[in-house]
């Protein structure tokens, strides 16, 4: 495994930049927000194998949370974090503050049409836009060849790859699979935030899921929504935000299954005060 170096200016990473472009190295890029789990180290597995270097930056980025009790209460633990990465690809990790991702403010608008209209963008006001801020500024910083992002956050994808042909960036986003825990509950540094109650009954969300593969393609859309949200209604430590059943491509809701060749169901449940997020997608339900 290479030696990691722990980076926190972006003079530094400049000059590290400059020393691979004469190198002719590919350079993999995963981002986080830091409380590392096992789904973001596969995503840095998964860079390792397909660049040459790879990247991990970890900045809990202030302009994505429209809730600030969420951002203060979002978990950070720096140094179990380098010792996550220390056996992964990782050679260069870049933690910068806030300062250097956002020397002045900043107040540019994006406009991604309907994609970030709905389902998190629709409760989360002004989200997409925060993250399309520091993603822009990370990239433009680390120069990467290939980003690589959990389809955990399917709504975000959708976002960074609009964002990435707006801005012609020249970097190809690659989607992971959701890593699960053993009882399905996908892996989110939120998860750590959970009580003991909420904890246990945090998994019916993603065996809810599973289980309305089953109502694919027999019955209509409206009954899979409508079983979805009663099944996790059912248990008092979970309060569903949103289930939407939509086109994979444009986000939109669809009322047929008929409609697209590639449905995705994406759902928000609170549980307690966490909100935890998750998606299946339909396809692969097929008999």
């Amino acid at each position: 495994m290479n030696v990691m170096e722990l980076i926190k200016t972006r003079q530094e990473l400049d000059d590290r930049r400059s020393q691979l472009r004469k190198e002719n190295k590919s350079v993999g890029f995963v981002p986080t927000m830091g409380a590392l789990h096992q789904g973001h180290l596969s995503l840095v597995e998964a860079a390792g194998k397909h660049c040459d270097v790879v990247v991990v930056s970890i900045f809990v980025n202030p302009t994505q949370f429209n809730d600030p009790g969420d951002l203060e209460r979002y978990p950070r633990d720096l140094e179990k974090d380098m010792q996550l990465l220390e056996n992964t690809p990782c050679e260069l990790l870049f933690a910068p503050s806030v300062k250097e991702v956002y020397p002045e403010s900043d107040t540019r608008t994006f406009d991604f049409g309907q994609l970030d209209r709905v389902m998190e963008g629709k409760h989360r006001p002004g989200h997409f836009n925060g993250v399309a801020q520091v993603v822009s500024r990370l990239f433009e910083m680390v120069g990467p060849h290939k980003a690589f992002f959990g389809q955990k956050d399917f709504q975000q994808l959708a976002i960074i790859r609009e964002m990435v042909r707006q801005m012609n960036f020249g970097t190809e986003i690659v989607a992971c699979s959701i890593i699960r825990e053993p009882d399905g509950l996908a892996m989110s540094s939120r998860n750590t935030l959970l009580t003991k109650k909420h904890r246990k009954s945090a998994p019916l969300i993603a065996k809810t899921l599973s289980e309305s593969c089953n109502f694919v393609p027999s019955k209509s859309v409206a009954d899979t929504k409508a079983f979805v949200l009663k099944h996790i209604e059912q248990d008092e430590n979970l309060i569903p935000e949103y289930f939407e059943i939509v086109n994979g491509d444009t986000l939109q809701s669809v009322d047929s299954w008929e409609e697209s060749p590639y449905i995705v169901g994406c759902i928000a449940v609170f549980a307690g005060n966490v909100r935890l997020i998750d998606n299946i997608i339909y396809k692969n339900c097929a008999k």
